[in-house]
């Protein structure tokens, strides 16, 4: 990781400086969906404040790797167990506690830096995380497989089991509410044989 990152006030601005020319390159943008499609299947978003990353950096394309840093404030940083769950796909996962100045709003004349028409700066504190991340990683993402720790893992049966899963949850809970409800309904009455088959006795004969 770049440790001069955001060393000086103009730094700030490369954030908007790289969003622009990612914008400006299908290829990156491509890139970064690919890089993003990882993310999400490991589910990295699941632990707290990863959804939150603004990417600053990236992404660096090399021969074999692809590279981009994420920012935080200081008080919302990412779970690092999250990072874990990158590690065993070869990916390298750096944080790095950084300063950063940005402009404040400006609500009166005395927020602005003397002698010009720019906000003053203030320095924030914050969380750089840089995701180094093997090219061939994204590839198998995109195509349905990984192979982790030598053994080829088809991504549509995990889904499969988890649909599956969620559908015998489903038919569970079916048959313990048609239970309860078959429970519920009281029973009709039995017929009282008696009355109804019993033989009347005949009139009286008229006198």
């Amino acid at each position: 990781m770049d440790k001069d990152i955001f060393k000086d006030g103009t730094d700030y601005w490369m954030v908007a400086r790289n969003i622009k020319n990612l914008y400006l390159s299908d290829g990156s943008v491509s890139t970064l969906l690919d890089f993003e499609r990882v993310l999400d299947s490991i589910d990295l978003y699941a632990f707290k404040h990863w959804m939150l990353g603004e990417l600053v950096a990236g992404p660096e394309i090399t021969r074999y790797h692809v590279t981009c840093t994420f920012m935080w404030p200081a008080n919302l940083m990412p779970d690092p167990r999250g990072g874990s769950r990158l590690l065993p796909f070869d990916c390298e996962v750096k944080f790095l506690k950084k300063r950063i100045q940005i402009p404040v709003k400006i609500k009166d004349p005395s927020d602005y830096r003397p002698g010009t028409h720019k906000a003053k700066m203030i320095e924030e504190p914050i969380w750089l995380v840089e995701i180094r991340m093997p090219r061939s990683l994204m590839e198998e993402i995109r195509t349905g497989s990984v192979e982790v720790e030598g053994e080829e893992i088809d991504l549509s049966e995990i889904d499969d089991a988890y649909t599956q899963g969620l559908d015998q949850e489903g038919l569970t809970q079916q048959a313990q509410q048609n239970t309860q409800t078959s429970n519920e309904i009281p029973a009709a009455p039995a017929p009282n044989i008696g009355t109804l088959n019993a033989p009347q006795a005949p009139a009286p004969l008229p006198t």
